[in-house]
């Protein structure tokens, strides 16, 4: 059961369902590269990794939250990804990809879109984002709206939850105790058959916490339960059809300014229905998916939040030759919100296309085109080129150029601190990559970005010129903001069971000559693994931040500036299906803060036993 740490962009998809399409490819995990490792957030139809030109970060099984509480903790040792919390785990937390927040980030679980129409960006909150059922995600990064519309200016955050990956009955279990009274358990369980499978993930985590606020003592807990559940079945030879469930009911407890006992609740579930319809070169995926989301805060000046959306998608993907792929679509989506009294909605349809051609073995190119007609803002056109070029089998080349748009949410234009006059924003990036392996020993990569976006929305305390009329609105920022650097990021074998990994990004991220707030412009992360016998192996790594720029509303004495977080953990393979674990979390106890006023965990240690069946 042993894993190197970071093995990012070179593991292997086993048994992934997407669009109804099963993909199973079986490779070691420990494979350092693999052209044919599949990723599904890089085009419009699942890619070999090796022939996308795009940006993506893959982690897969244990990678996924072994080594932390909160899997944005284990995102943020990403190259080019950091994020900023209000507190501990449940607390509001945003994830930042190259500078750029939550709100320019596309979220998608089992192929259901969960970013949240009633927030204030239409973002999606990472803080109660735990690894329980979740098998896989991808982070792809640069403007994508070519491929999933608006908000995808930044990149995607796809996530698949547990499939079974052998015939028969099959799962994984773990359970997990420690610091801060936490407790929390999953179990995942599928049957598979030559025809398809079914599969069921259950998490429950509980936690008392610690101090949201920086200026109390009254710790901030933390509840929360998920269900999964995924399946899909071959009706015929040339017929498949699937579904996929979700469901999450938490409470947080939260520190408002005058009341250190407030309490928000969150209750979100999905379905998405597809069928796969394959006829000749052509296939075709139909589906349908709907997205409910319900916060309460009942001390709040906002008491209830709730958000709808429905979509309805149309796929098809016709292989025009050995080297020649078109997909081509269409989709309609509808979105509500209401907050208290307030309410908006608005209507979207797209049609999409993708060309992927590979005009010799060594070089594979992509062009993306989509078309989106809002029923309050009328059309946009967004583009993307994608090219990687393998001059000698262990060295690729990658170039990315893509358009992107952000209309502004419902929240942003509807709410009592919205602006209904509010235009989308539009981005432009810009991408260049190098890889090199070392056959089984490793790999280093780096990519240098930049991004720009004009009409930046963004929110003015002291404006007085929204539904309000009073303090507090959204307006449209004047100036351009640029984010743009470089990100490397490497592992390699020392000697047998000894590997070294790391990853550096330098982001300057600004708006108008102005940085940007809680963005880091040095990020990195170095470490070491070990196995020490077949049973045994641990690891240690090291985090450093540097250069943030605070909110301007962080109280007098905040912390948010640099720091460096330490965190170690072993583990040992009880049987050849159970493996014991320990980890400790800021290992030398670093006061610091991502937001203004608000706590980050202390030194925090959990021990936990995993199995598989």
């Amino acid at each position: 059961m042993k894993r190197s740490f970071l093995t990012t962009t070179c593991l292997t998809a086993t048994g992934l369902a997407l669009g109804g399409t099963l993909i199973a490819n079986g490779a070691a995990a420990q494979q350092t590269y693999d052209l044919g490792t599949l990723v599904l957030s890089s085009s419009l139809t699942p890619v070999e990794l090796g022939r996308t030109g795009a940006t993506v970060e893959v982690l897969e099984g244990g990678e996924v939250g072994r080594n932390d509480t909160r899997v944005l903790d284990r995102l943020d040792r990403l190259p080019g990804v950091s994020s900023s919390s209000t507190g501990g785990l449940g607390a509001g937390s945003t994830l930042r990809i190259r500078g750029l927040s939550a709100r320019y980030v596309g979220v998608r679980l089992n192929g259901m879109d969960i970013s949240d129409p009633s927030n204030g960006g239409q973002e999606f909150n990472f803080g109660g984002l735990t690894s329980s059922g979740i098998q896989r995600i991808e982070v792809l990064k640069g403007s994508q709206s070519a491929l999933y519309g608006s908000q995808a200016i930044a990149g995607v955050i796809n996530m698949t939850t547990f499939t079974p990956e052998k015939l028969g009955y099959s799962g994984e279990a773990n359970v997990e105790a420690g610091t801060y009274d936490t407790y929390s358990g999953s179990l995942s369980a599928g049957y598979k058959t030559e025809r398809g499978y079914v599969a069921l993930s259950y998490g429950r985590i509980e936690t008392d916490g610690f101090s949201a606020q920086s200026f109390n003592t009254e710790k901030d807990g933390f509840r929360q339960t998920t269900v999964d559940m995924t399946g899909e079945y071959a009706v015929t030879d040339s017929l498949t059809v699937g579904t996929a469930l979700h469901y999450r009911d938490g409470k947080v407890e939260i520190d408002r300014f005058n009341d250190p006992t407030g309490e928000n609740y969150i209750e979100e579930w999905g379905a998405r229905v597809f069928s796969t319809l394959e006829a000749g070169a052509l296939t075709h995926t139909v589906s349908y998916t709907y997205f409910d989301i319900d916060r309460d805060d009942p001390g709040g000046f906002t008491r209830k939040f709730t958000g709808e959306r429905q979509t309805f998608d149309y796929l098809g993907t016709a292989e025009l030759g050995a080297a020649t792929t078109l997909s081509f679509g269409a989709e309609h989506v509808t979105e509500k919100f209401t907050n208290d009294a307030d309410r908006g909605s608005e209507d979207n349809t797209a049609i999409k296309a993708e060309l992927l051609v590979s005009p010799t073995d060594r070089i594979d190119l992509s062009a993306a085109l989509r078309y989106d007609d809002n029923s309050d803002f009328g059309g946009k056109t967004t583009g993307r080129l994608a090219a990687v070029w393998r001059p000698v089998e262990d060295v690729a080349f990658r170039a990315v150029v893509g358009t992107g748009y952000r209309a502004p949410s419902l929240y942003e234009r509807f709410s009592l601190y919205g602006l209904p006059s509010l235009q989308p924003e539009n981005s432009t990036s810009y991408e260049l990559g190098v890889e090199k392996t070392f056959g089984t020993a490793g790999y280093v990569k780096a990519t240098v970005f930049y991004t720009t976006i004009d009409d930046l929305i963004d929110f003015d305390f002291f404006n007085n010129g929204c539904n309000n009329g009073n303090q507090g609105c959204y307006l449209q920022v004047l100036g351009e903001t640029t984010s743009k650097g470089i990100e490397l990021s490497g592992e390699f074998a020392l000697t047998t069971g000894l590997s070294v990994f790391g990853a550096y990004t330098y982001n300057d991220a600004e708006t108008d000559g102005q940085r940007l707030q809680r963005t880091p412009k040095h990020d990195l992360v170095v470490g070491l693994s070990n196995d020490f016998t077949d049973k045994l192996s641990a690891y240690v790594d090291v985090r450093h931040v540097a250069d943030i720029i605070p909110s301007p509303f962080a109280p007098v004495g905040h912390k948010v500036g640099d720091y460096t977080l330490v965190g170690a953990g072993m583990s040992y393979d009880v049987t050849e299906k159970a493996e014991l674990y320990l980890r400790i979390e800021n290992l030398f106890d670093e006061d610091y803060e991502t937001a203004g006023g608000y706590n980050q965990p202390g030194r925090a240690a959990y021990v936990g036993l995993r199995a598989t069946f």
